[in-house]
C-alpha cells in the first residue's frame, strides 16, 4: 500500500530540517565564540563581529559627562556655585564643557564639582561649581569618601590630559577621556606617582591582516580574524595592590582606542574600527594618530601562536616592557 502525501512529506524533509537544525547551533555557537573574552593568569582575549563606521572617536568621547561621586575637588573658581545651579551633575558638566571649546588651548573650565543628595547637600542641592587646576593630571582633592555629598569630573582641553607609554619602541601618546572614563582616568592619573611600573607590558599583538584596511576600516566580505588588530598588555605593576576599576562604557571601539579588558588591569589598544564588539568595553583614551605607528610596529614584531578558549590568538616571543609617564605639552 502506498503512503499517502502527508505521511511522505515528514520523511522527504527531516534531513533536510536536522541538516538546517545543525547549521543554525553551529551559526549560534560560533557567534557567541566569537564574542568571548577569555581571562587567564597573564592575559584575556577578544574577538568581534561586524566593522564601524567613520566618526572620530575623540568626536564621540565629547558626548560623555560623567563624574566621581563622593569626592570633591578643589581649584580656583570661575563659576560660584552658590550663584550657579543645575538639576543634575550631566548639565554641571556640560557647563564646564562649554567653556572649554578646544580650540584656543587650555579650558578656561576644567573641574566640575555639583552637589546632587537632595537630603545630604541641603541649601546646597543643585550648586554647581566649575573650577580651574594648577596642572589638570594632578588634580587638587578637598576631600572624598562615603560622607562627602559632591560629584565631581575633570575635563581636559586642548593639549591637556596627554599621558605617555614608553616602550623600546617609542612613546605612544594617549589623550585620556575623563568624562568618558573618570574612574579609569583617576588609576592612570595614580600609576603617574609610581616611579616605576615593573610587570607593565605588551604581551600579545595581532595586525590588521588582510581583513581591515590602513585607516581600521573593515574590508567587504573579509572575516572578522584571527587576526583581531590589536595590541593587548596589563598595566599592573608589581609590588602594588590593584582594585578592579567599574565598568565604564561611552565610545565605540575605534583604531587608537584604548581599553580595559573587563574591570583591567589588562587593556588593549585597537587598530582597528570594531563597531562590530559595541560598547563593551572602557574606553579610557585614545593614542594619537601619529603614534599609531609605533602601535603598528609592536603588531608585528615576532609571536607564537596560541589558543585561548578555541580561539587562534598570537602572543609576543618577547613581551615589550613599558612604562607610563606625564606628558607636559603635547596636541591632542
Amino acid at each position: 500500500m502506498g503512503r499517502k502525501p502527508i505521511d511522505s512529506e515528514p520523511t522527504r524533509w527531516a534531513p533536510l530540517a536536522l541538516l538546517l537544525m545543525g547549521l543554525l547551533s553551529c551559526t549560534v555557537v560560533y557567534m557567541f565564540a566569537s564574542t568571548v573574552l577569555r581571562t587567564t593568569n597573564e592575559s584575556l582575549e577578544m574577538v568581534g563581529g561586524h566593522g564601524g563606521d567613520d566618526e572620530g572617536l575623540e568626536r564621540e568621547s565629547g558626548e560623555c559627562c560623567r563624574g566621581m561621586e563622593n569626592l570633591e575637588l578643589w581649584g580656583v573658581a570661575v563659576k560660584w556655585g552658590s550663584e550657579f545651579k543645575f538639576n543634575s551633575s550631566e548639565e554641571c558638566c556640560r557647563a564646564c564643557k562649554a567653556m572649554c571649546t578646544g580650540n584656543d588651548g587650555p579650558c578656561l573650565c576644567d573641574t566640575w564639582v555639583f552637589c546632587g543628595n537632595r537630603d545630604a547637600c541641603g541649601s546646597q542641592f543643585g550648586e554647581c561649581w566649575l573650577k580651574k587646576q594648577k596642572d589638570t593630571l594632578a588634580p587638587e582633592r578637598q576631600e572624598a569618601g562615603n560622607k562627602v555629598s559632591w560629584t565631581s569630573g575633570l575635563i581636559f582641553g586642548k593639549g591637556e590630559g596627554i599621558v605617555g607609554l614608553e616602550t623600546e619602541y617609542g612613546t605612544l601618546h594617549i589623550k585620556l577621556f575623563p568624562d568618558c572614563a573618570p574612574y579609569s582616568v583617576a588609576f592612570i592619573l595614580e600609576l603617574l606617582n609610581v616611579r616605576h611600573c615593573a610587570g607593565c607590558q605588551f604581551y600579545r599583538a595581532e595586525g590588521r591582516g588582510q581583513i581591515w584596511d590602513s585607516q581600521g576600516n573593515h574590508l567587504k566580505d573579509a572575516s572578522f580574524g584571527p587576526p583581531f588588530a590589536l595590541i593587548q598588555g596589563t598595566l599592573e605593576a608589581q609590588g602594588t595592590t590593584f582594585q578592579k576599576i567599574p565598568i565604564e562604557v561611552c565610545p565605540d571601539i575605534r583604531r587608537g582606542s584604548v581599553a580595559w579588558i573587563g574591570s583591567g588591569p589588562e587593556f588593549f589598544i585597537s587598530l582597528a574600527n570594531h563597531k562590530e564588539w559595541k560598547k563593551s568595553y572602557t574606553v579610557f583614551g585614545s593614542v594619537l594618530p601619529e603614534d599609531m605607528e609605533i602601535a603598528e610596529k609592536i603588531a608585528h614584531l615576532p609571536t607564537t601562536p596560541d589558543v585561548w578558549n578555541n580561539i587562534n590568538v598570537s602572543v609576543l616571543e618577547k613581551p615589550v616592557p613599558l612604562r607610563i609617564r606625564q606628558i607636559k605639552k603635547a596636541t591632542a
